[in-house]
């Protein structure tokens, strides 16, 4: 998939919202016996910075679309607890810092171990990667940042779970870029679609199931809004489903 024509399938997905996008990739999706669906949801990840004052600004902020990039943390002392993910292969050169190597025009995606109390990611952290062309931040995992007013500075969209005022330095170390992480029990891998909704929350769409994804979304969104156009004429809920959604 040429990476034009990316671009331009992420712009069609930016008309619609993350519960859209879910709606879609919960009739996408194969679920094993016994495993319950995900729908690319990232379960408990907020918008912390920039800060979302009243709801009125929450609903003119923009969506962010674009690629996944990862960094994977893992604990300084084998006594914490360890990455969400099974430990891949080192591969952050010694004499680099990780965040110089920053990929333009993604979304990237910190994974930080479970439990701790550090941040992973704060002020001239966020400020690299703005320079260098990171379109946000998803801190995943224990999920925590700081330095909270250099944050809000840079318009650069922050989410995760909690802050901190303690340094990574404290009990985390980069360890590698660009592997598969887990949120949850939820999969991303680089290059996956990376849909930030400001008012719904992330999900994640799989690189190779965009096609299908955009395929049946115009339809899916039709049906609901005719569903609702009915519901507020007085119909029921199940005529209307009967009406505007059999066959979906």
């Amino acid at each position: 998939m040429a990476l034009s024509d990316v671009t331009e399938k992420m712009k069609a997905l930016d008309q619609y919202s993350a519960c859209d996008i879910s709606d879609a990739l919960l009739g996408l999706e194969k679920v094993e016996d016994g495993q319950r669906p995900l729908a690319g949801f990232l379960a408990d990840i907020v918008q912390i910075a920039p800060l979302r004052h009243t709801h009125h600004a929450l609903w003119k902020m923009a969506k962010t679309i674009a690629p996944a990039s990862t960094v994977q943390f893992q604990a300084k002392l084998s006594t914490s607890e360890s990455s969400s993910w099974p430990i891949p292969e080192p591969n952050i050169p010694e004499e680099r810092h990780w965040v110089d190597l920053t990929k333009p025009d993604t979304v990237v995606i910190v994974d930080q171990p479970q439990g701790q109390h550090c941040a992973v990611m704060g002020g001239i952290m966020a400020a690299r990667m703005k320079y260098l062309g990171a379109k946000a931040v998803i801190v995943t995992g224990a999920g925590r940042v700081r330095d909270m007013n250099e944050l809000n500075s840079l318009a650069l969209p922050i989410w995760g779970r909690a802050t901190s005022t303690v340094g990574a330095g404290a009990e985390a170390k980069p360890y590698a870029l660009d592997v598969p992480i887990s949120v949850g029990a939820l999969t991303i891998k680089p290059g996956d679609i990376v849909f930030c909704d400001p008012v719904e929350g992330v999900v994640v769409i799989p690189r190779d199931m965009l096609d299908a994804v955009l395929e049946i979304l115009p339809a899916m969104v039709e049906a609901d809004d005719r569903v609702k156009e009915d519901v507020q004429k007085g119909i029921s809920v199940q005529e209307a489903f009967a009406k505007h959604r059999k066959g979906l």
